[in-house]
């Protein structure tokens, strides 16, 4: 039988099969000869051992749709990336790192705002502004008030998505709005093993019916992009793209350049600041970067 793989621990791989539920499997171990390590979001072939038990071995990795490194997780088909619009107020410089990551990896993103019941209209709208324009969809939503969770279930429909924000945003309560029985595979991991519950630095896949499932990552305060240059720091800023044929010079930077396009529709107000200003102090921080 097939199924997908949730979570992985110490060895053990937990694998969701539609209609039965999670077997806890072992690889062979031609895949350690083979120097493939089952990623979690792999779709695998495996053979049961224990039904009752719900116990089986890991006998073949299908082929990979795509493949994360941060989180490591397989067969992603986009991404929500999660913030809260007030308490705390959303960090625009790890949003932008986040998304630069998304296009590197040409992956979707979904910009999640949470706890609109509590934030005014005004900040709603500046934060729109702001993220409109750079090609991902903006939702506003209450986990708190059950506001948005419909168009976002939409969303997530019958694709694989990885779900990511900092801590203290809400993503949790909203991961238990859009599945309540969200917890069945977790409890179900859990007893099998003790620590089951306190593996929060795992991502882990929620099976929520139907071919959908979201992957649950770690909260995080920072990301590093410094495998990228300053060169190509632009080309990840999607909306700079068709205001940089304006540019008086091959290969603008939008830093100091004069007859700049790019900075010309910062002014204009065709591309946000926030995201410019963004791009230059990451461009900054990519300058400092030693390359070897």
């Amino acid at each position: 039988m097939t199924g997908k793989i949730i979570k992985g621990i110490a060895g053990f791989y937990y694998v969701h099969v539609e209609g039965k539920g999670v077997y806890e499997c072992r690889a062979k171990g031609v895949f350690r000869n083979e120097k493939i390590k089952p990623l979690v979001g792999d779709n695998v072939k495996l053979a049961v051992l224990d039904e009752r038990e719900m116990e089986g071995n890991i006998l073949e990795i299908l082929p990979r749709v795509s493949e994360l490194l941060r989180p490591a997780v397989a067969n992603v088909d986009q991404a929500m990336l999660i913030f809260a619009i007030v308490k705390p107020n959303p960090n625009f410089n790890l949003l932008d790192r986040f998304l630069i990551r998304m296009e590197r990896q040409k992956l979707p993103a979904i910009i999640c705002f949470n706890k609109q019941d509590i934030a005014s209209d005004a900040e709603k709208e500046s934060l729109r502004q702001s993220y409109e324009t750079c090609g991902c969809r903006v939702l506003f939503v209450s986990a708190l008030e059950n506001e948005g969770v419909e168009q976002i279930r939409e969303l997530l429909q019958g694709k694989t998505t990885t779900v990511a924000g900092p801590s203290g945003v809400g993503k949790s309560s909203l991961i238990n709005r859009l599945s309540p029985e969200a917890n069945m595979e977790t409890g179900e991991i859990s007893r099998k093993i003790e620590r089951g519950r306190h593996t929060t630095r795992h991502s882990e896949i929620i099976a929520l019916g139907n071919g959908t499932y979201i992957v649950d990552t770690p909260g995080f305060t920072s990301l590093d992009i410094s495998e990228i240059t300053k060169e190509e720091l632009g080309q990840y800023y999607p909306e700079f793209a068709q205001y940089e044929p304006h540019c008086r010079f091959s290969g603008c930077a939008h830093i100091s350049e004069p007859s700049c396009g790019v900075k010309e529709a910062v002014e204009e107000g065709k591309i946000s600041r926030v995201r410019y200003e963004n791009y230059k102090a990451l461009y900054q921080e990519l300058k400092e970067v030693r390359r070897y």
